[in-house]
């Protein structure tokens, strides 16, 4: 499905709306966060695999990763071409393993392992991938006390969240 749209910001997160029409058309039936491959003015290529989130009315939105955005040289307020279509091999689950430590700390931790449970798949994924991406071995360890200081209950921030 091709359409135009304008990129919005919600909070901190650019997106484009996909109306409930167009959203049946991708998937019909479909309520919950839709894997979909994306391209915004044809790039990038091949085509991002991102989720649109349910916005409760049948309509969906398609948050813009960064790389998308940087790839397309577009930004917030820009009016785009929008290409989207269902994507049929996506396979939900983390697609990084946890790293040691952070499994190691976790199990040692039973409020923040109570709390990491109670996480939904999709959190759960986005920190494991962001933790994994991590390029330096000080920047893995200080993330990972920064995750264990939330989930353990403690107020503060973490991927530009704030937690509790």
């Amino acid at each position: 499905m091709k359409f135009k749209a304008r990129i919005g910001l919600k909070g901190i997160n650019p997106y484009v709306m996909v109306s409930a029409a167009r959203a049946q058309r991708i998937k019909a039936g479909w309520k919950k966060p839709m894997p979909v491959l994306v391209q915004v003015n044809g790039a990038p290529d091949p085509a991002w695999r991102i989720n649109m989130m349910p916005a409760g009315d049948g309509s969906f939105h398609l948050y813009l990763d960064g790389s998308v955005r940087k790839a397309s040289g577009t930004g917030t307020g820009d009016l785009v071409d929008v290409s989207v279509v269902f994507d049929p091999a996506y396979r939900g689950g983390p697609q990084h393993d946890m790293l040691p430590e952070f499994a190691a700390r976790l199990e040692a931790d039973r409020p923040a392992k109570a709390r990491w449970e109670s996480l939904s798949p999709s959190l759960r994924k986005e920190i494991l991938r962001y933790l994994a991406t991590l390029k330096s071995e000080a920047a893995r360890q200080r993330n990972v006390e920064r995750a264990l200081h939330v989930l353990g209950g403690a107020a503060g921030r973490f991927m530009a969240r704030d937690w509790n």
